[in-house]
């Protein structure tokens, strides 16, 4: 079964039951069975629940990563992203084959960039000359970083497959402005993977928030990458290390899901209490 648009329904882990009786509503969530793999991780190894994970891929999209987007266009040799995207796609597969959510969170502006703040507007348009985010200055074309353009899709390589969600972010971190945050609690996620572009930029950004919001975040440092100098990646990672979380290898997260026993891949719903009978109660 598949929406209008070819998506597979999303199956929600956040709704209450309701028993077939009719006379009672369960407020008690779907049951997500717990699970255990072991990542090799830094600082320190790392014990995970995939039932409470999400992978985040950020910003592979065609303005940042194709060599007739946007940022190409101004002169940034965007060639060093292709193993990020190479990589992302592996972890992408290895998480879904682990029933875990895919997340995409790409810039998607409004056309008319009524919630755009200035500050955001003049990174993208330093100079004022109408060349930044909604112009058609791209080599494509498409207007830079427009919700549904052709520089928002995903970059060649990545396929979102039904039952992926899909966030668009206005800002360099996911959280402002954007339904993510609501969107991972109603998934009822701890634990959220990075991977994407640019990791001393968005990735970082969205990290960072994510880790003040209080989930627990590992960053894939060779699916992440950055136009930035090489030490500004090298930065992040320790920032990272240091400061927030954990950074890990697509390898070693694809050897973790594998190395998992089979596990169930929907939740289970709670068993049904007997409704109480009225002529019980005094």
């Amino acid at each position: 079964m598949s929406t209008r648009d070819g998506r597979a329904p999303l199956r929600h882990r956040n709704r209450w039951q309701f028993p077939a009786d009719g006379a009672t509503v369960d407020l008690r969530r779907p049951h997500l069975p717990e699970r255990s793999v072991t990542l090799r991780a830094m600082p320190a190894p790392l014990v995970l629940d995939p039932s409470r994970t999400a992978v985040l891929v950020v910003d592979l999209q065609n303005d940042f990563c194709a060599s007739d987007g946007w940022l190409a266009g101004i002169g940034v040799d965007v060639s060093v992203l292709a193993p990020a995207i190479g990589l992302s796609a592996r972890a992408v597969a290895g998480a879904r084959a682990a029933a875990i959510p895919v997340i995409w969170l790409n810039w998607g502006n409004r056309p008319d960039q009524a919630n755009l703040p200035p500050g955001v507007a003049h990174v993208y348009d330093p100079r004022g000359t109408g060349e930044g985010i909604g112009s058609g200055t791209a080599p494509s074309g498409a207007p830079v970083l427009t919700k549904d353009s052709w520089g928002a899709a995903l970059a060649d390589g990545l396929t979102a497959e039904p039952g992926d969600i899909h966030v668009d972010k206005y800002r360099m971190s996911g959280f402002w402005d954007t339904p993510l945050d609501s969107i991972l609690r109603n998934l009822r996620v701890d634990t959220l993977v990075f991977a994407g572009v640019n990791s001393d930029q968005c990735v970082y950004a969205t990290l960072v928030d994510a880790a003040c919001l209080g989930y627990d975040v590992v960053m894939l440092d060779d699916a992440s990458a950055t136009t930035s100098p090489s030490y500004c990646h090298d930065a992040t990672v320790y920032n990272v290390r240091q400061c927030y979380g954990f950074t890990a290898s697509t390898p070693d997260l694809l050897d973790a899901l594998t190395a998992e026993p089979a596990h169930p891949t929907t939740p289970t719903i709670p068993a049904t209490p007997t409704a109480p009978n009225p002529e019980d109660t005094v």
